[in-house]
C-alpha cells in the first residue's frame, strides 16, 4: 500500500505579503472508511460475528469516553493511546486559574509503534486525481 499526495503551494508563514512560496507534499485522501467496512474486514481475523463486533467497539467507545472524562490516560497497547487536553486563557496569579479559564478541550491520539512503522513503511506516490487549482476562475453566472 502506498499514501497518495499532491503539491501544494504554500506561503511563508509570518511574512507580510507570503514571502517566497514554495511547494510541498499533501495527502490525498481516499474515502473514508465506515464501520461497516471495519466490521467486516475485523470478521475475517476472528471468530467474532458481526454483532458481538458492533458490541465490542460500541462499549470499547463508551469506556475510552468515560475514562477520558476522568482525566485518565487509555492505552490499548499496539494500537495507541488516548489522552484528554485542554488549553486555557492565561492568568496574572496561580490562585486565578480557575475551571472558566479552560478555553478548549480535545483528546489527542498518539499511535501505537506498529501503526507508527506501517505508515512510515507504506511508501508514497504522487496522486494525478485530484482537481488542478487554476489560475482564472470564471465567475458564477448572474441569477
Amino acid at each position: 500500500m502506498t499514501i497518495k499526495f499532491k503539491p501544494i503551494e504554500k506561503a511563508q508563514p509570518g511574512v507580510t505579503g507570503g514571502g517566497q512560496k514554495k511547494w510541498y507534499a499533501q495527502i490525498v485522501f481516499d474515502e473514508e472508511v465506515t464501520m461497516d467496512e471495519l466490521v467486516k474486514e475485523i470478521e475475517k481475523f476472528c471468530s467474532l460475528t458481526e454483532p458481538d463486533i458492533r458490541g465490542v467497539i460500541t462499549a470499547l467507545e463508551n469506556v475510552i469516553q468515560d475514562k477520558l472524562a476522568a482525566s485518565r490516560i487509555v492505552r490499548l497497547e499496539r494500537l495507541g493511546s488516548f489522552y484528554p487536553a485542554i488549553s486555557s486563557k492565561g492568568v496574572d496569579a496561580e490562585e486565578e486559574v480557575e475551571a472558566i479559564c479552560v478555553r478548549r478541550t480535545s483528546v489527542n491520539y498518539r499511535p501505537g509503534n506498529r501503526i507508527v512503522k506501517a505508515i512510515r513503511d507504506a511508501g508514497f506516490k504522487k496522486s494525478h486525481d485530484f482537481p488542478k487549482k487554476t489560475t482564472t476562475e470564471t465567475p458564477p453566472p448572474n441569477s
